[in-house]
């Protein structure tokens, strides 16, 4: 029983880790770039964007 609540939990903060990296990268694109088309594009590439973003700004 413990194998599954602890596999939700999981499961849960995976949706919220993918939603706070894409919000994230669309809410520093947007202050670099001013861009809503740029910002839609690093809101799809999430993480990825925040990284790069973090690492070679």
């Amino acid at each position: 029983m413990n194998q599954n609540r602890s596999y939700g939990v999981r499961v849960e903060g995976a949706k919220y880790g993918v939603g706070f990296g894409s919000a994230l990268a669309i809410a520093i694109s947007y202050t670099n770039n001013h861009s809503i088309l740029w910002a839609i594009i690093h809101g799809i590439l999430g993480w990825f964007y925040v990284i790069f973003a973090a690492l070679f700004r």
